[in-house]
């Protein structure tokens, strides 16, 4: 995730499925036999970032349905977990500081998201929210201080961060203190596209590229070929980094340039929950996994970690791979 998941302003793409252009990542276009099922493509906004759904379908009005059917589970998921809606569930919970008998896709969301928290020990952590909120009124004040909110302040919200309050059943969810939050920017973009996939799955297609901000490939092309993805550069976003391809996998990618609080680009939403300010150590970090929710927890986990950590990380995750890119445009890759 580059930007803010379920927000209200639309995000940057990251990707560019080259073909139809996909957040921070491009499906490249390939010419289909004449016995070839149609391609049929829809884009637009879609959890406040631009989006894609292709499949392939001998049936354009068939397919037009089916990708209806998309945008509603899409719409639908958004009013559980957007952070900008007054009545979703997540603003409910943070409001209050629990949810009785939570909706079950918040449930499982959050339960996967503890789960993460504790594979990755804390580098993945659902509850940096306050200082996401810190950050934000700080710098939305006119005249801000440059270098950021107070230590003070920092220690003040970094202590409201810890995934472990995070209590998460059938019944309820509930937070261990006053003043914890949740956001789910670092998985529900993932989540949401895998939801989607799942529901395509169900109607019988297997050949189908998703991109609601992160990307998951049902399949190959309708011709056998892979699908293409484009990594946009972090340092120029006009030109491509980098081109992958997938088939039955899932891309997310994550980086600072997504959301910057200052003008200097110093400070941005990828926190370190470990001492409450923006990781530095990589532009942008991209993870090709089996599915799109391991590859955007784990792409903003990784995002916050220097080498050797992020290594030891991903070895715990077998097939996972990562590309990693350092501000001065060197790139580490990893494998699992």
């Amino acid at each position: 995730m580059t930007g803010t998941v379920l927000a209200a302003p639309a995000t940057r793409r990251r990707f560019l499925t080259i073909g139809a252009a996909l957040a921070g990542t491009a499906l490249l276009p390939g010419r289909l036999r004449a016995a070839e099922p149609v391609m049929r493509s829809w884009t637009g906004v879609a959890l406040g970032a631009d989006a894609c759904i292709q499949l392939a379908h001998p049936d354009p009005a068939e397919a037009d349905r089916l990708i209806g059917l998309c945008l509603e589970e899409v719409a639908r998921l958004e009013r559980l977990f957007s952070l900008y809606r007054p009545d979703s569930a997540l603003r409910r919970l943070n409001r209050d500081g629990s949810l009785a008998e939570p909706p079950g896709d918040l449930l499982r969301l959050l339960s996967e998201a503890v789960a993460f928290g504790r594979r990755t020990d804390g580098a993945f952590d659902v509850t940096v929210q306050p200082l996401w909120q810190l950050h934000a009124a700080h710098f939305g004040r006119p005249g801000a201080d440059p270098a950021g909110p107070p230590e003070a302040a920092v220690a003040a919200a970094r202590g409201l961060v810890d995934w472990r309050g995070l209590r998460v059943s059938p019944e309820r969810v509930a937070f261990a203190r006053g003043g914890m939050a949740a956001t789910l920017n670092g998985i529900a973009q993932g989540y949401v596209t895998d939801r989607v996939g799942e529901l395509l799955r169900r109607q019988g297609m297997d050949r189908v590229m998703v991109d609601l901000g992160e990307i998951r490939a049902l399949g190959s092309r309708p011709d056998g070929r892979p699908w293409r993805v484009g990594l946009k550069d972090p340092a120029d976003e006009s030109r491509l980094s980098e081109t992958l391809e997938i088939a039955d996998r899932a891309v997310a990618t994550s980086g600072g340039y997504g959301t910057r609080f200052d003008a200097a680009g110093r400070f941005s939403h990828l926190f370190d929950p470990a001492t409450g300010r923006s990781a530095a150590h990589w532009s942008a970090v991209t993870v090709v996994a089996a599915d799109a929710t391991t590859a955007d927890a784990l792409s903003t986990a990784l995002s916050i970690l220097p080498a050797g950590k992020a290594e030891t990380l991903l070895a715990g995750f077998p097939g996972v791979t990562a590309r990693l890119t350092r501000p001065d445009g060197g790139v580490l890759r990893l494998a699992a």
